[in-house]
């Protein structure tokens, strides 16, 4: 797991802005230096990407990256807190670095300009400690979940759509993606939000749900929730729980794996020529 490193001691300034952190027995010096010492990449910086930014940026995570390559959209500002009114037209990784900045000047923010993809995914991902998957399709959520398990690293594994969402995480050796859906679905067959619609306040739901797991990974607390999916009614504000477990078939990461490097993903999801 990450901070392996020598903790490097806190700053009085440090201190007192993490000072509701540091009293807590579960996190203390220890806990919050872990996290100043340690590095996330969020994939999006969307409707999810935005939250979990935010408050990964607030509780002091040290680094952070951000992997997106769209501009603001006026359509983006009803759910992605990340963005202000005056960011339309602006590249997300900029309004994202100046909105995080202006939360906390001490963070590192990365900005990846660029598609995540087969070519770029596996040394991008090699540089940070936990993973965060903000994708909004599903040639992006596969390719994700396939560098991330093959680099080794901790998945923090969010979606949403109109008022439902689900989170779980996946930790290496211990499942992935695939062992849930091992073939995305037909092309059309699950509509995106752009077609379909989210409650604006939904991803801010889940978001906050990834940053927490995250931040427990980090710290090497709680109970994560690796080998359960955490399934959100939004309409009846009904939280289930579904068991998870790795799947011995699964082309990724089960006992005989087809999966042993990335591929193209668009024409796995049947996109290609779209």
């Amino acid at each position: 797991m990450p901070n392996d490193e020598i903790l490097k001691p806190l700053t009085p300034h440090q201190v007192q802005r993490y000072s509701r952190h540091i009293i807590m027995p579960t996190v203390g010096s220890n806990g919050q230096r872990k996290m100043l010492n340690s590095k996330v990449l969020i994939v999006g910086a969307g409707g999810l990407g935005s939250p979990v930014a935010i408050y990964l940026a607030l509780a002091g995570v040290g680094t952070i990256g951000i992997v997106d390559f769209d501009t603001v959209d006026i359509t983006n500002l009803q759910r992605q807190i990340l963005h202000y009114d005056s960011d339309v037209g602006k590249r997300k990784v900029i309004s994202a670095t100046e909105t995080l900045k202006a939360y906390n000047p001490d963070v590192n923010v990365i900005s990846h300009e660029e598609p995540l993809n087969s070519d770029n995914a596996m040394e991008i991902i090699s540089k940070y400690d936990v993973i965060i998957n903000g994708a909004d399709n599903f040639p992006a959520r596969y390719l994700t979940n396939d560098a991330a398990y093959l680099n080794n690293k901790p998945l923090v594994d969010g979606s949403i759509l109109i008022f439902d969402g689900q989170a779980t995480v996946y930790l290496p050796g211990r499942g992935c993606y695939r062992c849930l859906f091992p073939e995305p679905p037909p092309p059309g067959e699950v509509p995106s939000c752009a077609e379909a619609g989210v409650l604006g306040m939904l991803p801010g739901l889940v978001g906050t749900i990834q940053a927490t797991e995250t931040v427990k990974i980090i710290m090497g607390i709680g109970s994560s929730l690796s080998g359960r999916l955490l399934l959100i009614d939004g309409l009846t504000m009904e939280f289930r729980e579904l068991k998870i477990h790795k799947n011995p078939k699964c082309p990724l990461c089960g006992d005989n794996p087809t999966v042993t490097e990335l591929i193209d993903y668009e024409e796995f999801c049947g996109f290609t020529g779209s």
